[in-house]
């Protein structure tokens, strides 16, 4: 306690040292630093991040109202290379001992390292420098606000400043908008000179993001543009682009309304020095040309084979690789049909899909042999990809079952292995590592180890013996992936086998739809070491042997052996050859181990498919308002149970059916996961999540297999548990690994800027695991409807991220909340404090 009391002492007293710096130290005299931007807008303050973030200079960035990485810069020593040369300079003695032993540029170079400048320099980079108040940028900022409310319609918008001192060398900028009248749109009209431009313009006028009667905003001008645009070039007008169309504003003598003309003049070419016009025209595409092995360097090649498949031209410089129609597929660009931005950025991102290629370039040129000069011809050049490809990886491990590892990998990849743009990919990977916690008989380092193979041959396709093209078009982009896996560890749990395979088809409904189905996914594990479970599930053993010590079954101290002795007491309380008898709950308890036992032991056979449908609004890393939902629907054991119904393959003793003697899996799960992001400010983002998962089991199983079921606690579920160490229901985690076939959480996280890459996040997680549905009778355990949701736990906590561009390393503190699994009343805030508190280290963000 004393411990724990010194430590958050500690910090706190860093945290007075840090915000009683001098934040103007770096201040240079007759300068201010700028403290505080404020914004009036016609008579009322205005506080939203979209106008502050117009302003050129904002304040150096707060943490509990303390600007901490202006603290940081501060701590820095403005120059340490000169003060390192002048502690040299000034002690020539020393100067000339260091010079002897090392060269007068190591010497040098001292200064730079980071003992004497690398402390500085990172506080540098880590905190923030002073804003110092520039009166060339507050002008500029009063620019940028007049423009803004300028372009939201406020023609007559004037912005003015004042700076007001508010203590030693800080000063507070002040900005008043005064907004004047909005102007709105009055009236709409068009002048094109192109009849079919017009005609299309015509078709679709009510599209348009411009609206008689609504307020004049330059955004909506913007979108309209980019509407039309669109339009035009998806529908045949090659020439056209965005700065052709223009519009002129008329508001003189209005009464504050405006009257907007959209003027789309004619194209405007150029030969040699004379430059003409012409209306703009619809093209259609004449020929479609595909070079197959274009050589990336432009070095001039003589074509050497050549086919046409379905009005396509293929072309190579050696023998064509491909069989034509592997390639025509991913080729939505037609002859005969209309030009078109979307399906020319369709066929790029379809011929990458591939992966046999490297970023595909398309280009169009006129077709002279079309008398009217309508037409155009379309040449794709492709530049393949290395055939074979080959890599690897090294690794070093530290988990909950490795005190130390070794892990390596390797990869090798076949591109276009039957000709038809089909990939193979063979993957190896291997695990050797130290742990106390297993036997190790002759004393050796490296006492665990894993192995395994995954293979995956992927066609650019669908496989199927009927044709899908009209359920599943070829603009959907999809794929068929056949994979097969096996992994075998040594001295690790059970030392399972496990052995996988499966036949996947995925597809994109839409630019952010993927599908993904499942017709067959196939797991096979087969549990070689089961005489050690009780050395793994290391709870369930400290139970019996404390109840074979309270029944006198062993002398007290003494532990029973593993496996003989403690199967051989199992076996003697379930036969009644203890002092127990099957009403009292000590026997009841070592049954209960049993059966959870002989499930996890078990070998498992599960043959499921099931469907998977994702959809997101996101459209890059950098968007932080959007939301994705996911869903998916399993089902196992179908096929198996009519197989096994046909051949009689029934186990006489409990009259479940096996297959090869394992007894199957049999059951139907559904999942739904929703996130949102909201980007509230500049620098604050926040996320929540919600998951819902059940699996019930029925027909030729009564639970779910471990494999296939649910967990709750972790760095990416509800951080204030660890994995495994929540629930089912109340249950209090009794044993090492706790898992359950239902499952509900839901989760919140603001995100905030510390300081540069710095970030911050403060949490909350809620959710449980419950059983619902099985043989688990524990009443503690399993889902009895509405009542049940009072053993949802709660964490919450705060995180640290770094942000690296490219990934984010954090580190959560989790602390329990609402303990579900203490005393009625005695729940909240119990456990809440450091010495219960769970760290949380992962890459990326939760959510």
């Amino acid at each position: 306690m004393k411990t724990i009391i010194a430590k958050i002492s500690l910090f706190i007293l860093i945290g007075i040292i840090i915000s009683a710096c001098d934040a103007v130290k770096r201040v240079p005299d007759q300068k201010f630093l700028l403290t505080k931007n404020t914004i009036t807008v016609d008579g009322k303050q205005e506080k939203k991040d979209e106008i502050q973030s117009l302003l050129y200079q904002i304040p150096n960035s707060k943490i509990l109202g303390s600007p901490l990485g202006l603290h940081l810069y501060n701590l820095a020593k403005p120059n340490p290379d000169s003060i390192y040369k002048a502690r040299l300079l000034a002690n020539p003695k020393k100067l000339k001992r260091q010079t002897r032993l090392l060269s007068a540029k190591q010497v040098q170079r001292k200064g730079e390292s980071f003992l004497y400048s690398g402390i500085d320099n990172f506080l540098k980079k880590t905190g923030e420098a002073p804003v110092i108040l520039d009166e060339a940028k507050t002008l500029k900022s009063v620019q940028r606000l007049t423009s803004h409310y300028f372009n939201q319609g406020f023609f007559n918008a004037k912005t003015t400043f004042t700076v007001d001192t508010i203590g030693k060398k800080r000063v507070r900028a002040n900005y008043t908008v005064n907004k004047g009248n909005v102007f709105k749109i009055d009236s709409l009209w068009a002048t094109i000179s192109s009849k079919e431009i017009d005609s299309l313009y015509q078709a679709h006028k009510k599209e348009s993001f411009l609206k008689v009667g609504n307020q004049f905003k330059s955004e909506n001008f913007d979108l309209e543009r980019d509407r039309l645009t669109s339009l035009f070039r998806n529908n045949g007008v090659f020439f056209i682009q965005q700065s052709d169309l223009n519009y002129t504003i008329d508001t003189v003598d209005t009464n504050h309304k405006t009257n907007v003309e959209l003027v789309i003049k004619d194209e405007t070419l150029r030969e040699g020095d004379s430059t003409f016009t012409r209306n703009f025209s619809i093209y259609t595409i004449s020929k479609v040309n595909i070079y197959t092995d274009y050589p990336e360097k432009n070095s001039v090649k003589t074509l050497h084979d050549s086919v046409s498949h379905n009005h396509f031209q293929l072309y190579s410089y050696k023998k064509i690789k491909y069989r034509p129609k592997a390639i025509t597929d991913a080729v939505f660009i037609t002859p005969g049909y209309r030009y078109s931005d979307f399906l020319t950025n369709l066929t790029r991102r379809s011929l990458s899909n591939l992966k046999i290629f490297n970023a595909p370039s398309i280009q169009y040129q006129i077709d002279k042999n079309d008398s009217i000069k309508n037409a155009l011809i379309a040449n794709i050049y492709l530049s393949p990809r290395d055939k074979y490809s080959f890599g690897y990886s090294l690794d070093f491990t530290h988990s909950n079952i490795q005190d130390f590892g070794i892990e390596a990998s390797t990869s090798f990849t076949i591109r276009n292995i039957f000709n038809g743009a089909e990939t193979l990919d063979i993957a190896l990977r291997g695990n050797i590592g130290s742990s106390r916690d297993f036997a190790n008989p002759n004393n050796l380092f490296f006492n665990v180890s894993e192995y395994g193979i995954d293979t995956r041959l992927n066609f650019p396709r669908i496989l199927m013996p009927f044709n899908t093209d009209k359920i599943i078009p070829k603009r959907m982009i999809p794929s068929t992936n056949l994979s097969l896996g096996f992994a075998k560890q040594q001295n690790i749990g059970l030392d399972k086998e496990n052995f996988t395979g499966s036949l996947t088809y995925t597809w994109n409904p839409k630019r952010f739809n993927n599908v993904r189905f499942d017709l067959f996914n196939a797991q096979y594990v087969n549990n070689i070491n089961v005489g050690n479970y009780f050395n793994v599930y290391t709870s369930s053993f400290r139970a019996l042997n404390n109840l074979a010590q309270e029944i006198n079954y062993i002398p007290q101290g003494d532990r029973l052996g593993i496996p003989d002795e403690i199967n051989t007491f199992i076996s003697d309380v379930l036969n009644n050859q203890t002092t127990l008898n099957p009403q009292d709950d000590a026997y009841k308890e070592v049954r209960s181990i049993n059966e959870r036992r002989n499930r996890l032991s078990e070998n498992n056979l599960i043959i499921a498919s099931s469907y998977t449908f994702s959809k997101t609004t996101q459209t890059g890393i950098t968007d932080n308002n959007f939301y994705s939902v996911k869903t998916k629907v399993e089902s196992a054991g179908n096929t198996l149970s009519l197989f096994a119904n046909a051949f009689k393959t029934f186990d006489a003793q409990n009259s479940k059916k096996t297959i090869f003697d394992v007894q199957y899996s049999q059951y139907i799960k559904g999942e739904i996961e929703y996130i949102k992001h909201w980007n509230i400010s500049r620098d604050q983002v926040l996320a929540i999540r919600s998951f819902f998962g059940i699996a019930v089991p029925y027909g030729n199983s009564t639970n779910i297999p471990f494999s296939r079921s649910y967990f709750a606690g972790g760095s990416n579920d509800i951080r204030a548990w660890q994995p495994y160490s929540l629930g089912p229901g109340s249950s209090g985690a009794i044993n090492d690994f706790n898992e359950a076939n239902m499952k509900l959480t839901a989760s919140a996280e603001l995100r905030f800027k510390i300081v540069n890459n710095f970030k911050g996040a403060l949490f909350i997680d809620s959710g449980n695991i419950w059983n619902i549905w099985d043989d688990v009778t524990d009443e503690a355990a399993v889902f009895d409807g509405l009542s049940s949701l009072k053993d949802i736990a709660v964490g919450s906590g705060f995180g640290v991220r770094y942000d690296f561009s490219f990934f984010v390393v954090r580190f959560d503190l989790g602390f329990k909340t609402y303990n579900p699994s203490d005393e009625i009343g005695k729940r909240w805030f119990r456990d809440y404090n450091f010495s219960n508190s769970v760290l949380n280290i992962g890459i990326n963000y939760p959510f």
